[in-house]
């Protein structure tokens, strides 16, 4: 009896634990609309952030402290939790309009150049790269719109009419699914990230997952296996076959057995890349002299103007706008910084006009086109308990146009040596979404790096919904509507 009271009394702590767990979302109390990006402390430096909807979750542990909330051009809000519930979750923040006509009074325009010089020179003083330990969880969200896809066998003398109709009817059929498919994918990991400087990193993974619809798989390498695999299927399947594209060759054994195919399922990290990839990320906050964000501080490539004044957690900022001065300058954007010392609290780019960034054209000659045409981003820093600024949140989002078109050529493993043409083109767009927010920041020593061990890989969990509870009591980012609505085609 005393066992089956225990367990009873334990599922119901469990259940208050979970229950404990609140989403909110942050609105501006006149416009009504969802406020982005507000920095939500559960702690004196750590906490989360506002998604683009405006929600955040915290978790059981942290809710039983009172949460400050603060975002550039708002008051800051200090709120518990029993008054959010008052609020129904919906926390409204107000302009600090009356704030900064009382601490900012002056008929002068600030200079631009100055401020910008100013924050330059005290980048040593106010952010410190080196020998830090980031507690981190990141998002990366795929998008893939086909605009169009194209194939056909061509030429396939030895193979009846009928069945090449066929063929080509299932190719069309694949297109088709493509094109009228939502195309997306979502990978979470949380862990942390150990900086010893720019060119040297580990990682460790608490937890990774990856959303992911297997019959909505449709990268560009895939498409081709899928498509190479309804060709296969109209041919003899007692045989083997080498693939060629122009003078080369992709496979020498291709076949319809079960054991020949890949395992599109192997669910893993390797944690060299990940480590790789995520400090590539982190690097995209930094201001070393070769870094991407020097490049908007260099008053030869971009030009400076002076927009308005914000104020963000108690400090005043000055809102400094840049655009290219050269025609090589890509990006235009707004900087945030500090009026007490000069640091950079934000950043916020994207490409100027038309421009992009890589982009090749071999059509002719390759059958390939692809050009860079989306890279925007933004960073917000918080400071820590001396005073230095480290990255918070930060977001990239790349994307780009693609155009392939490819011969392939099908030559069967016998005496014979059937060939079946077959051609593809795929014209589309890509995007890519990164995010990684910190959660919590503290420096180490170079022996606590030496000691840090970085294993080789780690599992994903692949799921084929979105599962709330794999995440209940962790500091994350709330997942924004797609996500959440998110669900496989059978």
């Amino acid at each position: 009896m005393k066992r089956i009271l225990f367990i009873i009394a334990l599922a119901i702590s469990n259940v208050f634990v979970f229950s404990q767990n609140i989403t909110a979302r942050i609105i501006d109390n006149t416009t009504k609309e969802p406020i982005q990006f507000a920095t939500i402390k559960t702690g004196a430096y750590s906490g989360v952030i506002s998604n683009d909807e405006g929600y955040f979750t915290i978790n059981g542990d942290d809710i039983k402290k009172p949460i400050t909330i603060s975002c550039m051009g708002y008051q800051n809000k200090v709120l518990s939790i029993s008054e959010i519930k008052q609020l129904s979750n919906v926390i409204p923040l107000t302009e600090a309009i009356n704030q900064l006509n009382e601490v900012y009074i002056s008929n002068k325009t600030p200079n631009a150049d100055s401020i910008i010089a100013k924050a330059k020179s005290n980048l040593k003083v106010n952010y410190k790269p080196n020998l830090n330990r980031y507690n981190i969880f990141s998002r990366n969200t795929d998008y893939v719109d086909f605009k169009s896809l194209d194939f056909e066998i061509e030429k396939a003398k030895h193979v009846k009419k009928s069945k090449i109709e066929d063929a080509n009817r299932s190719l069309a059929n694949m297109g088709k699914q493509i094109i009228e498919s939502n195309i997306v994918s979502f990978s979470d990991f949380k862990g942390a990230l150990y900086v010893l400087d720019k060119d040297s990193s580990k990682i460790h993974v608490d937890k990774a997952t990856k959303l992911l619809d297997y019959n909505n798989d449709f990268s560009i390498d895939n498409i081709q296996e899928k498509a190479q695999d309804i060709v296969l299927t109209y041919l003899d399947t007692t045989k083997t076959y080498k693939l060629k594209t122009g003078i080369f060759k992709i496979e020498d054994s291709l076949s319809l057995k079960s054991d020949d195919f890949k395992n599109d399922e192997e669910n893993i990290h390797k944690l060299s890349h990940l480590n790789n990839h995520t400090r590539s990320l982190w690097k995209r906050s930094q201001f070393y002299k070769s870094a991407f964000l020097s490049k908007f501080l260099n008053g030869d490539l971009y030009e400076y103007a002076f927009k308005n004044i914000g104020y963000n957690n108690n400090e005043l900022n000055y809102i400094i706008e840049f655009t290219p001065r050269k025609g090589k300058s890509k990006h235009t954007g707004t900087l945030y910084i500090s009026d007490d010392n000069y640091a950079i609290t934000r950043v916020d780019y994207n490409y100027y006009k038309n421009r992009h960034g890589e982009k090749f054209n071999l059509k002719l000659l390759l059958g390939v086109k692809y050009i860079e045409n989306t890279s925007e981003g933004t960073i917000i820093y918080q400071k820590d308990s001396s005073n230095l600024y480290h990255p918070k949140y930060i977001k990239l989002i790349t994307g780009s146009y693609f155009f392939v078109s490819r011969g392939l050529k099908f030559i069967e493993n016998s005496p014979n040596r059937y060939k079946i043409n077959f051609d593809f083109k795929l014209e589309g767009d890509f995007q890519n979404k990164e995010e990684l927010l910190i959660t919590t920041n503290n420096d180490i020593d170079l022996s606590n790096f030496s000691k840090i061990s970085q294993e080789k890989e780690i599992p994903i969990k692949v799921l084929n919904r979105y599962e709330k509870t794999l995440w209940e009591n962790e500091e994350t980012l709330e997942p924004l509507k797609e996500m959440k609505e998110f669900k496989t085609t059978n």
